[in-house]
C-alpha cells in the first residue's frame, strides 16, 4: 500500500473511497479543474461528479459528533461514550452512527498498511523454511546461522506488526471471555517462542528432535498464520465499512442546503440552520428539504421513498411534504415543520442504524465452541509441561517444552479459522454464479431456518411503474379512445401520462393534437382534439363536464376493485370511453410465490399502497396475509411483531422504504433493480430481481451451514484427537514423543479436509432442497 508520502509513480487514489487505482485497468475517471481523477467504480465517479468539492482536500478522520456513542461491531452490547477497545473481544469501538462525510475505516487503512509490510517478510520466512524443506541450498548458502536468524528477524516483525491480535488474545483472557484471538494468539505466540528459544537455547532440547544437529523452528508457521490472519482482518473490515454505506445513502436523500424565503429574498442556508417554521423554496428537480407542509404553488412529488407508491403524488396548498421526497416538475414554498431528528428520513436512518448494531456474526459459533475449547488446549498444555517435568527422562525441561509447544501447535487455530471463511468464500462464487449476491455471512447462516418470508409490494412483486392494462369503448371504439387520451395527456405533467402515451405508441394507436389544454388539479385534464371538446380523468372531472359515465361506472368500479387506476374520456359531453393504468404484477411472480409457500415459508405483503389495491395483487399471487397502508416504521414493527412471536423472519424488498425492514429483519433480501439503500441494508440481493432466487438462496444457505458444520468437526476432532498425542500418549508405551513437526503436520492436515471439504459446496445442486 502507499505511504503518507507516495512516490510519483504510486497508483491514484479514488477521491471518495479512499481506494488506490490502476489506471490501465479501464475503470472510470473524471476530469475537473484539469485533473484527470480515477475511479475503483461507477458509484464513486457519480457522487464525486454530484458535488466535487466534498471530495477533494484534506479529509481528516471524521469525528462523532458530541455525545455519540461507540459500539463495538462484534459485542453490540458494548456501548461507551467515546472510543477505545471492546472489553470482551479488544476490537476498536465505532460510532454507533456513520457520520455522512466519513472517508474509509482508519483501522482498515492501518492494517491495509501494516499488511503491505507484513506479507512480502511472511512470504521471505517460508520461501526461507519450504527451500530447506524441499532439498534447495538456502541453508548451504547463507550458513545456519544467518538462515536462522533472518528468519527470526523476519517474524518478529511481523509478530509486531499485527501486536494488536495478542492484545486481543490477551483481553479475551483478561475478561474471561476466550474465543479466537485466545487460540490466534497462543498457537503463533507458542510457534515463535518455541522457535526462539530453540535459536538462543538449543542446549535444552533433547538431542532426539534435532534434525541435522538443528531444532526444527516454526517461524514461518507464526508469520504465515498471522499475515493470513490479517489478509481476513482486512476482508472483514472492508465488509463492515460498507454496512454504513446505507445510512450514508439516506442521509444523502436530503440535500445539504435549503432555499429559505425571508424578506422577499431566497438564500441558499445549511440544512442545519433550518428551523421550524422557516419558509423554504422546493424547484422542479430537488429533493425536499424537511418534513413540512406546502404554503404555495403545486407540483407532483416522488414520495416512493415513504410509501413504496411508484405513482408520485400531486401536491398543492396545505398538502403534507417528507423530506428526502424528490419533487417533480412544478414548484412550490413550504413550511418547515419538523427538522433535524424529528424528520421520516432521521428516523428511518435511526432505524437502520439500530437493526444493524443488533445482528450477531456468524463466526459466533466458532467462538462459542472455543469457549470451552480454548481452556481446555491450554489446561492440556499446562498439564503435559507438569508431568514431563516432574516424571519425565532428562533433559526434563526439554521434552516438556516440547510436549506443552506441541499440544498448543497441533491446537492452533488454521483449521478453525478456515472452517467458516472458506465455506463462505465458496458459496459467494457458487451463489453468484446463480445469481444471488451474498454481501453479508451471516445471512447465509440465518437464512437456512427463515420460516416467514415479508415481501413489499411495488418493485419487488410488481413491475414498479405504471403502466397501460385496459381500454375500454364507449362512444368510440379502443383505437379512438387511446387516441384521444394519448394526445390529451402528451400536454400533461401528471404522473400517469407517461404510462398513457406509452401504452398509445406500443398499440399502434394514431396519433392526434390537442389544443387548448387544462389541467385541472385532482380530476384531470381538458382539451380539443379536432375541433372537439375532449376530457380525460376521474368521475368528479365527469360531473363537472355535466357527462353521465352510464355503464362505463360499473366496469371502472370493477377495474378499481382490481387495483387499477381508471379514467373516463368525455367526447362532445359524452362519455367516449375509459382508459385503466396499474403496476403490473412481476412475470412469473405468481409461480414463485407458489414455490416459496410449497416450500414451507408462510408469505406476508407489506405495502404503503391503499389496501384495495393491496387486496387485487394479493388475490393474483395467492397471498393470504396482507399488510396495507402502512409506513417504513410500520413494517419495521411488523418484522419485530414477527420476530418477538418466534419466527424468524426474511423481508424482500427494493424501495427506500424497505431498509428499516430490511435491516431489522433475520435477513434482508433486495432485488437488484431497486434503489441503492435497499442493496445496502440487505445481506443477500437478486441481481435480477427474480423472486424464485430466493429458494435458490435458501438452498445455498442450508447446504453452506452444513458444510460449516462439518468444517468445525474436522477441526476439532483432529485437534482434539491429536492434543493427547501430542502430550506424550505414547512415549510410556513406545517411546515416542510427538514432535512439533508431527503438530504442525496434524494442523496442515486438518486445514486441507477444511479446504477440501468447502469446495464441495462448488457442486452443490440448488435447483432441489
Amino acid at each position: 500500500m502507499p505511504t503518507d508520502h507516495e512516490p510519483e509513480t504510486a497508483l491514484p487514489r479514488d477521491p471518495v473511497c479512499g481506494m488506490t487505482v490502476d489506471p490501465d485497468a479501464g475503470k472510470p475517471q473524471l476530469d475537473h479543474d484539469g485533473q484527470t481523477y480515477h475511479f475503483c467504480s461507477e458509484g464513486c465517479r457519480t457522487k464525486f461528479g454530484a458535488d466535487p468539492d466534498r471530495y477533494l482536500g484534506e479529509r481528516p478522520v471524521p469525528e462523532a459528533p458530541p455525545g455519540a456513542e461507540w459500539t463495538c461491531p462484534m459485542h453490540p452490547e458494548i456501548v461507551q461514550d467515546g472510543p477505545g477497545d471492546c472489553p470482551i473481544c479488544g476490537m476498536a469501538l465505532e460510532p454507533a452512527m456513520p457520520v455522512a462525510d466519513s472517508g474509509p475505516n482508519p483501522e482498515l487503512i492501518d492494517f491495509r498498511r501494516r499488511l503491505a509490510i507484513g506479507a512480502p517478510m511472511a512470504a521471505v520466512v517460508l520461501i526461507l523454511e519450504m527451500g530447506d524443506h524441499l532439498g534447495l541450498p538456502l541453508r548451504e548458502g547463507m550458513g545456519t546461522t544467518l538462515f536462522l536468524w533472518v528468519q527470526a528477524v523476519l517474524a518478529t516483525g511481523v509478530l509486531w506488526l499485527t501486536r494488536v491480535f495478542f492484545r486481543r488474545g490477551w483481553s479475551s483472557i483478561v475478561n474471561r471471555s476466550p474465543n479466537m484471538w485466545t487460540l490466534i494468539a497462543l498457537g503463533t505466540g507458542a510457534a515463535w517462542l518455541f522457535s526462539m528459544v530453540a535459536l538462543l537455547f538449543p542446549g535444552l532440547f533433547p538431542e532426539g528432535i534435532r534434525q541435522d544437529g538443528v531444532i526444527p523452528v516454526y517461524f514461518e508457521s507464526a508469520a504465515v498464520i498471522l499475515i493470513l490472519v490479517l489478509v481476513g482482518q482486512v476482508m472483514e473490515l472492508a465488509a463492515r465499512d460498507r454496512t454504513g454505506d446505507a445510512i450514508r445513502a439516506l442521509m444523502d436523500l436530503a440535500p445539504r442546503t435549503a432555499r429559505r424565503v425571508r424578506g422577499g429574498a431566497d438564500e441558499d442556508v445549511p440544512l442545519d440552520d433550518v428551523a421550524v417554521g422557516d419558509l423554504l423554496r422546493v424547484r422542479p428537480g430537488e429533493a425536499v428539504p424537511v418534513d413540512g407542509s406546502v404554503v404555495e404553488g403545486r407540483s407532483s412529488v416522488d414520495e416512493s421513498m415513504v410509501t413504496g407508491e411508484p405513482v408520485p403524488v400531486e401536491k398543492t396548498t396545505g398538502a403534507a411534504v417528507t423530506g428526502g421526497t424528490m419533487n417533480r416538475t412544478g414548484g412550490f414554498v413550504m413550511r418547515a415543520e419538523r427538522v433535524g431528528a424529528d424528520t421520516v428520513l432521521s428516523r428511518i436512518v435511526g432505524l437502520v442504524a439500530q437493526a444493524q448494531r443488533s445482528r450477531a456474526p456468524i463466526q459466533a459459533m466458532a467462538d462459542r465452541v472455543a469457549g470451552w475449547f480454548v481452556p481446555a488446549v491450554v489446561a492440556s498444555a499446562v498439564l503435559a509441561f507438569a508431568l514431563w517435568w516432574l516424571l519425565g527422562p532428562a533433559p526434563v525441561l526439554g521434552h516438556a517444552f516440547v510436549a506443552a509447544v506441541s499440544v498448543l501447535v497441533i491446537a492452533c487455530p488454521c483449521a478453525l479459522g478456515l472452517a467458516t471463511p472458506m465455506s463462505i468464500m465458496v458459496a459467494t462464487g457458487r451463489g453468484a454464479h446463480a445469481g444471488v449476491l451474498i454481501r453479508d455471512a451471516e445471512a447465509l447462516e440465518r437464512l437456512a431456518g427463515v420460516d416467514v418470508l415479508v415481501l413489499d409490494k411495488t418493485g419487488t412483486l410488481t413491475e414498479g411503474r405504471p403502466s397501460l392494462t385496459e381500454v375500454v369503448a364507449g362512444a368510440l371504439d379502443d383505437g379512438a379512445v387511446l387516441a384521444h387520451a394519448a394526445a390529451l395527456e402528451r400536454g400533461s405533467e401528471h404522473p400517469l401520462a407517461e404510462a398513457i402515451t406509452a401504452g398509445a405508441e406500443a398499440r399502434g394507436a394514431a396519433r392526434l393534437e390537442a389544443t387548448a389544454f387544462a389541467a385541472i388539479t385532482g380530476k384531470g385534464v381538458t382539451g380539443t382534439i379536432a375541433g372537439r371538446t375532449a376530457a380525460l380523468g376521474n368521475a368528479a372531472l365527469m360531473a363537472d363536464q355535466g357527462v353521465d359515465p352510464g355503464a362505463l361506472a360499473d366496469r371502472a368500479a370493477a377495474l378499481q376493485a382490481e387495483g387499477r387506476t381508471a379514467m373516463f374520456l368525455a367526447v362532445d359531453g359524452h362519455a367516449a370511453g375509459l382508459i385503466a393504468v396499474a403496476d403490473k404484477v412481476k412475470p412469473g411472480a405468481a409461480e414463485a410465490i407458489a414455490h416459496l409457500q410449497a416450500a414451507g415459508l408462510r408469505i406476508v405483503m407489506a405495502t404503503g399502497d391503499a389496501e384495495p389495491t393491496a387486496l387485487a395483487v394479493a388475490a393474483e399471487l395467492g397471498i393470504d396475509e396482507v399488510r396495507a397502508g402502512v409506513s417504513p416504521e410500520d413494517k419495521g414493527a411488523l418484522v419485530a411483531e414477527l420476530k418477538a412471536a418466534g419466527h424468524r423472519v426474511a423481508m424482500a424488498g427494493d424501495g427506500v422504504n424497505d431498509a428499516p425492514a430490511l435491516a431489522a429483519a433475520d435477513v434482508g433480501i433486495a432485488m437488484g433493480t431497486g434503489a441503492d439503500v435497499a442493496v445496502e441494508s440487505a445481506g443477500i440481493t437478486l441481481v435480477k430481481g427474480d423472486l424464485t432466487r430466493i429458494l435458490t438462496a435458501r438452498r445455498l444457505s442450508r447446504a453452506t451451514m452444513s458444510n460449516i458444520r462439518q468444517n468445525l468437526f474436522f477441526a476439532f476432532v483432529y485437534n482434539a484427537a491429536g492434543i493427547p498425542l501430542a502430550a506424550g500418549l505414547l512415549y510410556p508405551m513406545f517411546g515416542v514423543l510427538l514432535s512439533p513437526v508431527v503438530a504442525a503436520a496434524a494442523m496442515s492436515l486438518s486445514s486441507v479436509s477444511v479446504i477440501g471439504n468447502a469446495l464441495r459446496l462448488r457442486a452443490v445442486n440448488l435447483s432441489r432442497d
